[in-house]
This record gives structure tokens, sequence and C-alpha cells, in this order.
């Protein structure tokens, strides 16, 4: 009897692991799908000059959304936003024209800063014009009100009809100090994007940050650059009248002059700012600034496709990737296409092989896997916020978002880099299958650059959803870490939001292969599961998360 046991055990043993072996094949059939050349063509096509850059309201949306469209109804994937491949995204183009001089008039005299050189500055406001006379205008330090860093820099402070000049980032990037904010990395706080929302909380009438390249993450060529273009805006019930009358920036250079002019020591205030004591210091100045805008109202587009599930077609697995890049711009040594060949076009290509390779399977997953391509990411996240207030999917019912964003094809890669390292139990799902590939995780070079809160995860994640943004970016297989750092840096300074971003004939296209086989095991994993993952204790995402989990299950 107990032979007969052992014998039966046996058999199941080797049942179990046949049966594990087969379903390992039937994957690698799919992953094996996902080649280099194919997603090199995919990019030769979507960051050529015949997209025109592929902005937003232009022929290039067009050409692009209906190149994603056919691809997904190629592969036999079905429309994913009931019944139809698009999801409308009412938008606002807004051309603000601003004053040539920003006008300011200190206890010294006037100072006028040159639009472009030393100031930019642009309005949320969807109206033809507005006019800032005279505003008073107050330093804020960074500009944070932070209850759970026990930092608020409005405190004891009105600033309502004035205009509130702040230093970017947040603390932490200056010391390095892990028990300030996150020491080196970057807090939403930091961000542009949160300091111009505070400041109109406050119900400043303007808002200005000082530029630096180490914490902003780039030079001020980008924001020149993007200054000149017309700029996207979700529809707002209210026009965005709740909004600041103008958001800019100043080069430090010109806030320097501003504040000596003012009788002010930049140096000493900038160091006092640093402290949870620090008090808001007025100028003694006032601006006065007018803008004229261009309004038009359009519709621009997501295009999503599925992979309808099985036991739990309820429930989802989203990819993203955004379809957008800056279209037609200033000429830059006489190109003016900004094709987006590295941002977004190679991202691009990745989603459609994974759709290809998930197409290719002989069984149904047991989640829905979908596949979206946003609309507008350069403009500030818009096809992606715009989603997840309008979701197809319940978040409750979406198990996480995987994004591709900014892939540089440098050949095979030995890492795996995880932008928001930490945060998330995908981490962990990464190592696994990293190292299944003979690659290791890291966690991103340089955090205080806050390109965690630059992508379209980040909508996912405010929201509660458990996002990933990672990609191989550290160690070439072959060239090793020096050279690796090297070209990406030479891709910021030189080619980052610029026509250069082109696609070549000569890009090693390996590493992406990688790393697209990889999203496609992560996101199996996670439909085949019965689990949700979720956010790591600590994470500001995870009260959100936990709230719209309880209300369900």
């Amino acid at each position: 009897m107990k032979k007969f046991s052992r014998f039966i055990g046996l058999l199941f043993l080797i049942s179990f692991l046949f049966s594990c072996n087969t379903y390992n094949i039937r994957i690698e059939k799919a992953l094996q799908s996902i080649q280099a050349q194919d997603i090199k063509q995919h990019d030769s096509i979507l960051a050529s000059d015949a997209f025109m850059g592929r902005k937003p309201f232009t022929k290039g949306e067009g050409k692009t959304i209906h190149y994603l469209k056919n691809a997904f109804e190629k592969l036999g994937l079905k429309p994913a936003n009931h019944g139809s491949y698009f999801q409308d995204v009412p938008m606002v183009e807004l051309k603000a024209n601003p004053s040539k001089k920003m006008k300011i008039v200190t206890k010294n005299g006037p100072l006028n800063l040159r639009y472009l050189d030393e100031y930019v500055a642009t309005t949320r406001r969807m109206v033809e014009k507005v006019e800032v006379k005279h505003s008073p205008m107050v330093f804020v330090g960074y500009g944070i009100v932070a209850p759970e860093y026990h930092w608020n820099d409005y405190k004891n402070l009105d600033v309502k009809g004035k205009t509130v000049i702040m230093l970017v980032n947040d603390p932490g990037y200056v010391l390095h100090d892990t028990t300030l904010f996150k020491g080196k990395t970057m807090t939403y706080y930091g961000r542009w994007t949160y300091k111009y929302e505070e400041a109109a909380r406050q119900g400043a009438k303007g808002v200005v940050v000082i530029h630096e390249t180490g914490p902003a993450g780039y030079p001020w060529t980008v924001l020149r650059n993007g200054a000149q273009n017309a700029s996207l805006l979700l529809r707002a019930k209210d026009k965005n009248l709740s909004r600041c009358a103008f958001e800019g920036w100043v080069t430090t250079d010109a806030a320097r002059k501003l504040f000596a002019k003012a009788g002010l020591d930049y140096n000493k205030l900038s160091a006092a700012a640093l402290k949870p004591d620090f008090q808001a210091v007025p100028l003694n100045t006032t601006v006065s600034l007018e803008i004229n805008s261009q309004l038009r109202y359009d519709t621009s587009h997501n295009v999503m496709a599925m992979l309808p599930g099985g036991e739990r077609a309820d429930e989802c697995v989203i990819y993203t990737a955004h379809w957008d890049h800056f279209g037609i711009g200033p000429k830059i040594n006489g190109d003016s296409i900004y094709n987006g060949g590295d941002d977004n076009g190679y991202p691009l290509a990745c989603l459609l092989e994974t759709a290809k390779a998930f197409s290719k399977l002989d069984f149904k997953p047991k989640r829905t896997i979908v596949f979206l391509a946003v609309t507008a990411e350069e403009e500030g996240l818009l096809g992606s916020e715009y989603y997840v207030t309008h979701p197809v999917f319940p978040l409750n019912k979406t198990v996480a978002d995987i994004n591709y964003e900014l892939f540089i094809p440098m050949g095979k890669m030995k890492d795996v880099t995880i932008t928001g390292y930490g945060q998330s139990d995908l981490d962990d799902e990464v190592k696994t299958l990293a190292k299944a590939q003979g690659r290791y995780v890291v966690e991103e070079p340089h955090p205080e650059n806050g390109m965690y809160f630059r992508s379209d995860h980040f909508s996912f994640a405010k929201y509660g959803v458990p996002s990933l943004f990672c990609k191989g970016w550290t160690e070439s297989a072959t060239k090793g870490k020096a050279w690796t750092a090297a070209h990406v840096n030479d891709y910021w300074k030189h080619h980052y939001h610029q026509p250069s971003d082109e696609y070549h004939s000569t890009d090693d296209a390996a590493g992406l292969v990688q790393d697209t086989r990889l999203f496609v095991r992560l996101g199996l994993n996670l439909a085949q599961q019965k689990d949700f993952p979720n956010w790591k204790p600590g994470s500001e995402f995870k009260a959100r998360r936990d709230k719209m989990m309880q209300e369900v299950h």
C-alpha cells in the first residue's frame, strides 16, 4: 500500500512538473514573437517626419491614433471602450503670449526680466487675457504645506492677491538628510505641479519657481522651448479661474538680481528656507505681467484595446504608454520636428509588441489585459489623468498599471532600474523575473529629479492603483555602467524634448526586447494570480488603495 501511495505521489509530481513545463513552453512561444526588428520597425514609422512629432490636435495625432488602432485590430484585440478603440479626451489648446518683459518694481528701482532668457510664464485660465498689476511679491521658501513632515511655508501668511516666489524641489534634496522629507529622493511636494497647485489653494495671484538644473532635473532650454509651444489643458467647468493668474519660472541669475535689488541676500534666505521654522519674507517689490491667450477647444484621444479575460474578466491589468510628443516647434540645428524616437516612440513600439505577445497565447488569461496608449503626457499627464477620473474598468478592479516610458536603445542590459523603488509589491515580482533573465534590480540613480511624478503611472498611483515604471537603464551588458551613465546623460543634455530625439537604423533594441518580455511575464503573472498587489507600508498611496479595496472586498 505504501509503495502504491508513493507511486501515485510520484505520478502526481511528474504530472505537475509536466504541466508547469508545458505552461512555460506555451508562454515562451508568445515571448519569442517579440523581436528587435519589429520594435525598430514601429519606431521608424511612429518617429518619422510623416507623423509630425505626434502632437495632439494636429494631423500627427490622426496618423498616430489610427496607426495604433489598426495595429491592435490586426492582432485581433478587442476595442476596450464599450466597443470603441478610442476614448475621447476633451481639452483646450492654449497659446499664451506673455509680455516681453516681466516688470518688477523694487525700492531700489525697476527690474525688467526678459521673456525666454530670464523668465517664462503661462496661464491655465481659459480666458483670452489675464493681467496682473503691481502684485506684491513674497518669498515662501519651498512653497510647501506638508503636515506629515511638520512643514508649512505658508504659516501666518495671507497671500491673496500676491505673487509667491519659491525654490525648486524640496529641502531634502539640498541636505540629503533622509529624516527631512525623503532626503535625496524628490517627494511630490518638490514638483512644480504641486507648487502651482498649493499656491492656488493659498489664493495667490501669481506663482514663480526659481530654476536650477540639478534639483529641477532638466536645463533651462527645456522650459524655454516648451514655453514657445501651445499647451493643452483638460477642460474645467470653472475655466480654471481658481488657478493663479500666471504660473512661471525665473532663472537663478534672475532671482539673484531680484533679491539683490530688493536689498536681500539670496544665499541666506535659501539657507533659511531649509528649516521648518522658516517664515516667508516679503520682498517689498511688485510684479506686473500681461498674458494674451489664443484658445482652441477640441478633443484628443486615448487609444484602448483589450484581451478579454476568462474567469475574472471584470478585473484587469493595464499597460500604458503615451503616444504624444511636441509636434513642430522652434528650430534647433535646422530641425523643427520633435519626432520623439525614444520619448515615446520606442515605448509605444514595446507596448504593441506586448500586445502581440498576448495575442499569440493559446490560452485566455484569467483577468482582462488592457493596452492603453494615452494622449498629452507631455502636457502634464492629461490623457492618463482623464482615464483615471473616467475609468472604463473600475479602479478597485484594476490590479496594476505597468507603464512604458522613455526607452533608450542601448543594447542588452544587466539591470532593471525601478523608478520609485520600494513603493509597491510589484518590485518583488520584478526582482524574481529579472533574476530569471540573469539581471538585477536597482533603484533609479537620480531620484532627486522626481521622475516618479513625471509619467503616466503616477496618475494611477495618485488614485491608489499600484503602478510600475522600470527599464534597463544602469548597466550595459557589454559596455558597463560608466558608458551607460554617459550615454543617458548625453540624452538628457542633447536630445530630451529636442528634435534630435529621432529613430536611427543603427539603434540596438536588444535591451528593449528584454524589458518587453519581462513586462509580458509580469502582466501575465498578475492576470493569473488571485490576490491584488498593494503598496508597501509607508507609501503615500497605500491608504487610498486600502480604502477602495475595502469598499468591494
